[in-house]
């Protein structure tokens, strides 16, 4: 069966057509234009440092096999650039040093197409590094045109849709995500390298739990169940707490939240969570600045950042401040005094929150926080005094029972990590549980449910415990300058086309 024949489409993209006929060409001339594999012996960027010395016009004898992707052709493919995953490398393809074979093949070949190249390595006297190519080999065949080099991929949303063309064509996007990539090597080692045990725990739960958050649902057929993607990692990882699998547990992984999508916000989404026994909240407030600042410096190699025009200084030790403190400072009002949750839906109401009626004491103060002082936090901060109300999960201020051990860290406005002291206490646990339960009913969908294994668990004690998340995703933005979450995912949440 011909190409055409198998793809009668082709023929509406005439420059798709010709590329699969240089693919056709190749093929009848006994080359297979997608080979199982191709032995390289150095990468572009090992040979820019091995011949950093290697003056201009040098020739050497040195033999080298490199593989990349063909990014610019000159003078009918006598000279190319190669590109790797390393940088680039320039190739001279000359009848004196190929035979007809192989010039037959370069005649072939396309922008876009990948290639590998034996040949002696010189220095050009305009110094441009080069190898003398003695062979070519195609290893893959593009049939479909890259997008022109100087206007690149300017279309934002084709860059999600397509990230394979984004990597390609814009040198900025893959260091985005190999400084993720650095970011989650550098949190796990400093994890490991002080006791911490990484482990993994289920994406599908039969109750969602761990956060106040609206699941994904699911189906298992077999067991005729409905099933949720997780929302947070928590409640497993204390139950390996409560085991004694170790004192100090950790894990990297994604979650799904059902939620709105934002530039800050993608259904799928990953965090760092931890939990280490026989601690408070005040140390997760020591451990979240240690983690973040050891992320900025191997990324970045300071502290000082900057984000969307906005010098961010990280050096810690971070302020603490209350919500209540905070929310007093910006308007003067005082929720602390405010003994019922009328009084502070009203309050919240005149500075500014949005309410849909109903709200608690806790709920109200969170909506005035949000509404008033979040976005002003631009440089990092711990925010502490968490109301109980919207709370389920940590342990009771030691001073004031409406509040909590509880902080977040925010930074450009942003929550970047959520901590605890954990609640332990099974009999507060099953209460806490039982009013978020009522909320539900109440309407609230992303109240938490009662998880009794959970609260049989905590029956058999869990130490005194602090617990840390933090947002990956988030902190990558920072650490990149990317406007949006959708640049630090590499295949973010998009609505079909």
């Amino acid at each position: 069966m011909t190409d055409s024949e198998r793809q009668p489409r082709d023929l509406e993209d005439p420059l798709r057509s010709v590329r699969i006929g240089k693919r056709d060409s190749l093929e009848a001339l006994g080359i297979h234009p997608y080979p199982y594999s191709f032995e390289r012996t150095h990468e572009a960027g090992q040979l820019e440092r091995r011949y950093t010395g290697l003056g201009a016009g040098a020739e050497t004898e040195d033999r080298v096999r490199v593989a990349g992707r063909i990014r610019a052709m000159r003078n009918s493919g006598m000279f190319i650039d190669l590109h790797d995953a390393s940088g680039k490398i320039q190739i001279f393809c000359h009848k004196d040093l190929l035979g007809p074979e192989a010039l037959g093949i370069v005649r072939l070949l396309d922008i876009g197409d990948l290639i590998g190249v034996e040949g002696l390595v010189r220095r050009t006297p305009r110094g441009e590094l080069t190898i003398n190519a003695t062979g070519i080999a195609v290893l893959a065949k593009a049939l479909r045109p890259l997008p022109e080099k100087y206007h690149g991929l300017a279309d934002i949303e084709l860059r999600y849709r397509q990230r394979y063309l984004d990597l390609i064509m814009n040198p900025q996007s893959r260091d985005t995500l190999l400084r993720r990539s650095r970011v989650v090597a550098t949190m796990r080692g400093y994890l490991s390298e002080r006791g911490y045990v990484e482990v993994e725990t289920p994406m599908l739960h039969t109750i969602p739990g761990g956060a106040s958050a609206k699941p994904f649902v699911t189906h298992h057929n077999a067991l005729d169940i409905d099933l949720y993607l997780r929302i947070a990692p928590e409640l497993h990882l204390k139950r390996l707490l409560v085991g004694g699998l170790a004192d100090k547990l950790f894990e990297i992984n994604r979650c799904f939240r059902n939620e709105g999508l934002s530039p800050r916000h993608n259904p799928e989404f990953t965090m760092l969570e931890l939990y280490e026994a026989y601690v408070d909240y005040t140390a997760m407030m020591k451990l979240s600045e240690d983690l973040i600042t050891t992320a900025a410096e191997a990324v970045l190699g300071t502290l000082r950042i900057g984000y969307n025009g906005t010098e961010i200084d990280l050096s810690p030790p971070w302020p603490r401040r209350s919500m209540a403190e905070l929310v007093q400072t910006a308007t003067g009002v005082d929720f602390l005094a405010l003994d019922n949750a009328e009084a502070a839906r009203e309050a919240a109401t005149r500075v500014g929150a949005v309410l849909a009626g109903g709200e608690n004491w806790g709920q109200a103060l969170e909506a005035a926080f949000a509404a008033r002082v979040e976005d002003t936090l631009i440089q990092p901060i711990h925010v502490t005094g968490f109301p109980r109300d919207i709370s389920p999960l940590a342990k009771a201020d030691r001073h004031d029972p409406r509040l909590v051990e509880r902080f977040e860290t925010y930074i450009y406005g942003w929550e970047i990590a959520n901590a605890f002291s954990e609640l332990n206490d099974p009999q507060d646990q099953r209460e806490r549980f039982e009013a978020q339960m009522r909320a539900r009913a109440a309407g609230d969908e992303e109240a938490q449910l009662l998880d009794e294994d959970y609260v049989t668990a905590l029956e058999y004690g869990l130490p005194p415990c602090g617990g840390l998340g933090i947002g990956i995703d988030r902190l990558v933005m920072l650490l990149t300058d990317s406007p949006s979450i959708r640049d630090v995912i590499a295949f973010p949440t998009l609505r079909p086309r």
